[in-house]
Order: C-alpha cells, then sequence, then structure tokens
C-alpha cells in the first residue's frame, strides 16, 4: 500500500468516528416501507391472519432500523416508538383512503382507485410523507427524512416530514411540487405540478421560526405557482392561478391570475413576418 492511499484511509477512519458516516443503508428502510405498503394495498384482499403475521414481521424491521440508526438509545426505546407508530397505523389507513377517495373524485382522468394507488405519483407522495410525519413526532433520527428523499427521487415530490397536512390532500401530476417544513396545508387543498410553499430566506438561525406559508381548506394552486412566507396566509376557498408569484396573505375566496396578455395571431395572415430574425 502506497503513503498516499495509506494518509487518505487514516483521514477517513478519523472523520468517521466523528459521525461522518451514513448511519443506516437507506435500502433497508426503503425495503420497510416497501413491504408496509404491500401489506396495507396488497395485490389481492389477505387473511386476517396473514396480515397480523406480515405486520409482526413488518414491526420487527422498524424496531431494528431504528435500533440501527439510534445507536444511543436503548432497544427498549426502539421498541416502545415502534408500538407507538403501529398504534397510529389504522388512523394513518383512514388518511390514505380519503387522500385516494378525493382524488378520484376530482381528477377527471382517474377510472378507479386501483389506478390511483398503483400508477399516480402524488397519491405515493402524500402517503410516504403521512408514514414519515407520523414518525418524526415521536423520535427525531433521519428515517423520516430518508423516507420523503425516497418518494422525492421517485417522484419528484418534495414534501418535508414536519410539513402539516390536513386530510384529504390531492396533487396532481406533481412533478417539481416543493413544500417546506413549516407549511401548514389545511383539508381538500389540491396541488398541481411545479409548485412551491417556500420560505422567502433562507438562514440558519431561522431554523426555530415559521418560514412557510399556510394554505388554509378547499384551496387550488395551479402549476408552477410559488406561495412563500411565514406570514403569508391563502385564505380559503381561494383559486392560485399557474405561474404566479404570492408572498402576501390572501383572503378568503380569493382568485390570483396573471395579468400578462397572450398574443394570437392568425398564421394564414401573417405569412410574411419572419419571427426568428435578429
Amino acid at each position: 500500500m502506497n503513503t498516499e492511499t495509506h494518509n487518505f484511509s487514516n483521514i477517513l477512519h478519523e472523520n468517521q468516528n466523528k459521525n461522518w458516516v451514513r448511519a443506516i443503508d437507506s435500502s433497508k428502510i426503503i425495503s420497510w416501507l416497501d413491504d408496509l405498503f404491500r401489506i396495507i394495498f396488497p395485490e389481492k384482499a389477505l387473511e386476517t391472519i396473514q396480515i397480523e403475521l406480515l405486520l409482526e414481521q413488518n414491526k420487527a424491521k422498524f424496531t431494528a432500523i431504528l435500533t440501527e440508526i439510534n445507536k444511543d438509545k436503548t432497544s427498549s426505546k426502539s421498541r416502545a416508538v415502534t408500538a407507538a407508530f403501529y398504534s397510529k397505523l389504522p388512523d394513518l389507513y383512514s388518511a390514505m383512503q380519503q387522500d385516494a377517495q378525493a382524488i378520484l373524485d376530482t381528477d377527471p382522468a382517474a377510472d378507479c382507485i386501483q389506478e390511483i394507488i398503483n400508477s399516480y405519483p402524488g397519491f405515493f407522495a402524500i402517503e410516504v410523507y403521512r408514514i414519515a410525519n407520523a414518525i418524526s413526532g415521536l423520535t427525531n433520527c433521519l428515517l423520516p427524512r430518508i423516507l420523503t428523499e425516497y418518494a422525492h427521487s421517485k417522484t419528484g415530490i418534495d414534501i418535508h416530514p414536519k410539513a402539516t397536512i390536513g386530510i384529504p390532500f390531492i396533487i396532481d401530476h406533481g412533478t417539481g411540487i416543493v413544500i417546506g417544513e413549516t407549511t401548514i396545508i389545511g383539508k381538500h387543498v389540491s396541488i398541481y405540478q411545479g409548485v412551491t410553499l417556500g420560505a422567502l430566506q433562507v438562514e440558519k438561525s431561522m431554523e426555530e421560526k415559521k418560514r412557510h406559508p399556510t394554505v388554509e381548506d378547499h384551496v387550488i394552486i395551479y402549476a408552477n405557482a410559488t406561495i412563500l412566507g411565514g406570514s403569508t396566509i391563502i385564505g380559503n376557498h381561494s383559486i392560485i392561478g399557474g405561474n404566479t408569484f404570492v408572498t402576501k396573505s390572501l383572503n378568503p375566496y380569493s382568485f390570483v391570475m396573471q395579468s400578462n396578455k397572450n398574443t394570437v395571431l392568425n398564421q394564414q395572415e401573417i405569412k410574411e413576418i419572419n419571427f426568428f430574425s435578429i
């Protein structure tokens, strides 16, 4: 072994002992999540005894993951967090059903619940968020963020696990959506692709402050709209048009739209115009 390799190996070793490590192989977490979804939404109906056995196996995986991530915590604490999380599963399942039904009821392109469960990226991102959010309320560890970033990598939808989102919640298409940590979203809210619910400014000193907007019940936010600021409140039943930029609060039943006008010409009457000349 040459001196250069030896020296770099020493640097890595010293830094890894100062917590410059991943803490866990994320594939274990993804495997656990996939197993949980196969129990909640299986290919075909399972017998009750099958579900009970699968849930017990899933619980054991979850406890092992918590113990591996939280190396400074005892296994009894991991088991306590596991018990608390799985006690929330009935409510989480109900929320997921309400999300899927709301998508089916509002999206004219949706034909059945099975289509939404199998193929809608917005539904997948929401449900991973709901699981991650439940875990984040029970333990301060990497697991919630790893879960939502897995959904982010699969769908292009970035939802912070500590955001507060009501039931039901609808994401249509979804690619490019960003929902920040202190965002509060009410019930029956619909969001389209490219929407950002973000902060007006980003400084580490603001980590304990509300930085992201509040969206009240029955709001629709169309594609590529940007809403910023912790004091910004979008009143209930408002409609935020596509490509708009909002940094101030809006009253209930507001309608925000772009004021720029498109120019429409008849192609048959403008054949002599060269649009590409410089």
